[in-house]
C-alpha cells in the first residue's frame, strides 16, 4: 500500500464532493499543477484508494422514499450459511446496503423502496425467504438527516 499525503487525501475529498471536476480546477483547488494531479489521481485509482465514479440521485425524485433499516438475525452462521445469505441478498434490488454486524444480530440491511406497501411485500416476499434467516426486525425512517457526507 502506498502511502497518502495530505494532497492525496485533499484530492479524494475533492473528488468526493463533485467527481465531475476538472483535472484543472480539482489540481488548483489541492495546489498542484494539472499533470502532477493527474499522475496522483491515476496512482489513487490503481492502487484501490479510489474504486470509481458515480452519480448521487434525489431518490425521493426516483419514487424511492421510503427507507427502512431490518436487523436480521440467522439460525446458522457457519460460513457455508453467511455465504448462501451473502449471495441471495445481493440480488435484492431494494437492498440498498447490507453490513454484517457485531451484535446480538447478525445483518443490518438498508432497504429503499416506493412506499410502506412495497417495503411490505419486499420484506414478505424477499428478505423473509432469504437463506437460513431466523429473526428480523425493521425500523422505519421518519427523516434522512444526512446521506453520503463527507
Amino acid at each position: 500500500m502506498v502511502e497518502l499525503d495530505r494532497i492525496d487525501h485533499s484530492i479524494i475529498r475533492e473528488l468526493q464532493k463533485n467527481a465531475r471536476i476538472t483535472v484543472t480546477e480539482l489540481a488548483s483547488r489541492v495546489g498542484l499543477s494539472k499533470t502532477p494531479c493527474q499522475v496522483r489521481m491515476r496512482r489513487l485509482e490503481e492502487n484501490g484508494y479510489i474504486t470509481g465514479y458515480t452519480a448521487l440521485v434525489n431518490q425521493s425524485k426516483l419514487g424511492q422514499s421510503h427507507i427502512a433499516f431490518a436487523q436480521v438475525t440467522l439460525g446458522d452462521t457457519s460460513s457455508a450459511a453467511l455465504s448462501a445469505f451473502n449471495d441471495a441478498v445481493r440480488k435484492i434490488s431494494a437492498v440498498e446496503q447490507c453490513h454484517m454486524i457485531a451484535s446480538h444480530f447478525d445483518y443490518l440491511l438498508k432497504v429503499r423502496t416506493r412506499d410502506m406497501a412495497e417495503y411490505r411485500k419486499v420484506f414478505g416476499e424477499q428478505i423473509s425467504a432469504l437463506p437460513h434467516v431466523q429473526q428480523t426486525s425493521t425500523f422505519v425512517v421518519m427523516e434522512n438527516v444526512k446521506d453520503a457526507g463527507i
